[in-house]
């Protein structure tokens, strides 16, 4: 009579379960209190895409690159045009510039206060500074929002507003539509108004006071300007085409770490055959399974014991019962999995940033000339720019209202002078017979 077998497949359940960003509830409201206005919210949640940049093994890289380099280098103070000498008008303004930008924040360098911004603008695709006045309507403070999942707005609602902007000295009169905001927090409900509405507003109720109406200053709304990136109402991270690298990458390296803790350590199996496997084998089987885990199972060894169970006559030939090893080591884990994939996918979520291996710290394969010109091209191609930008809002709208003449704020950027280039220029200057003993100084001090 021919004997059967059967073939069981024995594995471990894991039972983490990922999922990738989350669409948001349609209403976050946890007060009560609510005006007329309609709110509108991320089409997602902000809090996943936190939640991405803690799990991501390059996307904080990135984004500190992005936060030192732009703002990183400080924030300072310029004239506007090159003047063949100082008035004490020019000076006065001057200092008092300085004063403003070191007064912004007492709390840390004002710097600190933009480098949050970026961070919160790269991580979410938005970020947020509550602005503050004197009772002249000038502004004296910025505290950067930490939570900036809890801020949501309005759209820009009628009717439109007259404001002020002034342009090379001149007072410019425009309207504006103005948004709302409110911050849900905790169960409370603070409402803010956008940056440059020149009305008063309830922080209690989000409400504008009518004509005649007076409110104390505790209660007065302050203002939020928003920095964000993209076109989107909140904004959109450069990073959303990745998402699906960024979440597979952490399944990754999830499943290689899994290993250490879960992974069969088995060289080993020890074979008899002739025979059914005993029921008493089989319960040890599935507890050794079950139970081998970490260093623990390490150099273990399975014996199964098998039993004849078959009817036989004395005129049947008997078989003898065969031991065989089988040495299992070829199909243990060889280092970790998915060597290529981990890296194809941080090379498609860097280049969302533009950014080449030298500013994430992944490789150490350059000499001078290759990370010079990799540094010359990222400043002109990403940073450059971004710091222009920035360097717009502040004196074009945060600062506006100070209407400053002679001067302007700007990012600092960091020094990318060649040396060999340097002396070049100085060898060829020398030989015309151009070099000014003043320029030489500077060129020598920067060297």
């Amino acid at each position: 009579m021919p004997k059967s077998m059967q073939v069981k497949i024995i594995k471990a359940i894991n039972n983490i379960t990922e999922n990738l960003i989350q669409k948001a509830e349609s209403k976050q409201n946890l007060n009560n209190q609510e005006t007329n206005e309609n709110f509108i919210y991320p089409p997602y949640s902000l809090r996943a895409l936190k939640d991405f940049v803690n799990h991501s093994t390059i996307l904080p890289q990135c984004i500190r690159s992005y936060k030192n380099n732009i703002a990183g280098f400080g924030l300072e103070v310029k004239y506007k045009d090159d003047y063949n000498e100082e008035t004490p008008e020019m000076i006065r303004e001057f200092e008092k510039a300085e004063e403003i930008r070191d007064l912004l924040n007492i709390d840390m360098d004002t710097k600190e206060v933009f480098e949050k911004l970026i961070e919160s603008r790269e991580t979410y695709g938005i970020g947020y500074l509550e602005i503050i006045r004197s009772l002249d309507g000038q502004v004296i403070q910025i505290d950067f929002i930490e939570d900036t999942e809890t801020i949501f707005k309005t759209p820009a609602l009628d009717p439109a507003q007259d404001y002020t902007y002034f342009y090379k000295g001149k007072e410019i009169k425009h309207k504006k539509k103005f948004r709302k905001y409110k911050q849900v927090k905790a169960g409370k409900t603070i409402y803010f108004k956008e940056f440059g509405d020149p009305r008063i507003m309830d922080k209690r109720t989000g409400e504008y006071l009518k004509e005649g109406q007076t409110l104390e200053l505790q209660y007065q709304a302050n203002e939020i300007m928003e920095f964000k990136v993209g076109t989107g109402e909140y904004g959109t991270v450069r990073w959303i085409g990745q998402l699906l690298n960024i979440d597979g990458s952490r399944r990754a390296e999830n499943l290689n770490n899994n290993y250490f803790l879960n992974g069969r350590h088995t060289p080993l199996m020890i074979v008899i055959k002739g025979g059914t496997l005993s029921d008493e084998s089989w319960e040890k089987l599935q507890n050794y399974m079950n139970d081998i885990k970490g260093e623990n199972g390490q150099h273990a060894f399975i014996v199964l014991e098998a039993e004849d169970n078959e009817n036989k006559t004395d005129l049947e030939g008997t078989k003898p019962v065969e031991v065989e090893l089988k040495d299992l080591a070829g199909i243990l884990q060889k280092d970790e999995l998915f060597q290529d994939y981990l890296e194809n996918s941080r090379k498609k979520i860097q280049s969302s940033f533009l950014l080449p291996d030298l500013y994430t710290g992944y490789t150490s394969d350059f000499n001078r000339a290759t990370a010079q010109t990799a540094m010359e091209i990222t400043e002109k191609q990403v940073f450059m720019p971004e710091r222009k930008s920035l360097a717009w809002q502040i004196n074009h709208r945060l600062l506006n209202g100070y209407n400053f003449k002679y001067v302007t704020f700007y990012f600092k950027g960091p020094d990318l002078s060649n040396v060999d280039d340097i002396v070049k220029a100085l060898n060829i200057a020398e030989r015309a017979g151009g070099l000014l003993l003043m320029l030489l100084k500077n060129l020598l001090c920067r060297c």
